[in-house]
């Protein structure tokens, strides 16, 4: 078998770009898999096809009778079923990192605008310490990248068992040209094998459910934003503003009452100084206060 390396290293990558569930299936895959598969099941399935007995001395007859018994060893196909079910991860992966590099040219380029105007740019997809938000489009991939590998988890599952089931039988009886009667074949440590089978098997049944529960951790986070941004909305309308309806900013932003007074007011009635400031401001409330009074009393008749 070949060296897991290179694929360790590309689906390590996805650990900052995907979900808790998502990191949870990666170590699943790591460990329950890649490692398993590299560290003892190789050496289970090493004598596989010279320990293949057939008790006839017909030439040829044992060679079919092993195709027939193994259309494709375990080893190699569960070799395919992680490179399939990788496949999607490393293709969003691909998709990430493109968008990722977009929006930093994008924000590059901008930067020295936003500088000039002293207002800080919000990213969509970036985040400062490397990880991204899973959002817009990349909410979109990663859906479709769930989804692919929930397809090809069941393809392989379905497949094993229409190739070969999910246990071996110590004796195999092979009936094919050029046998020429039925033959009895002997698998050799039928029993270990068989372990390895199903513990295969039940790890490609937690990384369905994982899967699963993966796509449902999305969409229930999907709906807890949309409640929060509706309820910031009902709040404060405010938060709900459009920042491309520029009459409703303009509005907004525009100064109203003892603001605006207080903005066209004389160089005398304005200080840089916030304590001068106030002391200006409390002497024109307290002679505003004085005329209205004034204005209250009526004269004395004489």
């Amino acid at each position: 078998m070949g060296d897991w390396t290179f694929l360790g290293r590309l689906l390590d990558k996805v650990q900052s770009h995907s979900t808790v569930v998502g990191k949870i299936w990666l170590t699943v895959l790591f460990v329950f898999r890649i490692l398993l598969l590299g560290a003892g099941a190789e050496k289970v399935w090493g004598d596989e096809q010279s320990g293949f007995v057939c008790n006839t001395r017909q030439p040829g007859c044992e060679n079919v009778c092993y195709d027939k018994a193994f259309p494709i060893s375990h080893i190699r196909f569960w070799v395919l079923q992680i490179i399939f079910v990788s496949a999607p991860t490393l293709v969003y992966l691909g998709h990430a990192l493109h968008v990722i590099h977009i929006e930093r040219k994008t924000r590059a380029t901008d930067e020295p605008k936003t500088m000039l105007r002293m207002v800080k740019k919000e990213t969509k997809y970036v985040v400062n310490n490397g990880k991204v938000k899973i959002q817009g489009i990349l909410l979109f991939s990663y859906l479709l990248n769930v989804l692919c590998k929930i397809i090809f988890e069941v393809a392989f599952i379905m497949g094993q068992w229409y190739l070969y089931g999910f246990s071996l039988e110590p004796v195999y009886v092979c009936n094919r040209n050029p046998c020429p009667h039925h033959v009895d074949c002997y698998i050799s440590r039928p029993t270990e094998k068989t372990i390895f089978i199903i513990f295969m098997l039940a790890v490609s049944c937690l990384s369905l459910i994982l899967n699963l529960i993966e796509i449902i951790y999305l969409v229930c986070n999907q709906i807890t934003v949309a409640t929060r941004k509706k309820y910031r909305h009902e709040i404060n309308p405010r938060f709900g503003l459009d920042p491309s309806n520029k009459s409703v900013l303009a509005a907004d932003a525009t100064p109203s009452g003892s603001k605006l007074e207080l903005l066209n007011a004389p160089e005398q009635y304005r200080s840089q100084d916030p304590n001068s400031q106030n002391s200006i401001n409390y002497k024109i409330e307290k002679s505003e206060g004085k005329d209205k009074d004034d204005l209250g009393k009526t004269p004395k008749k004489e």
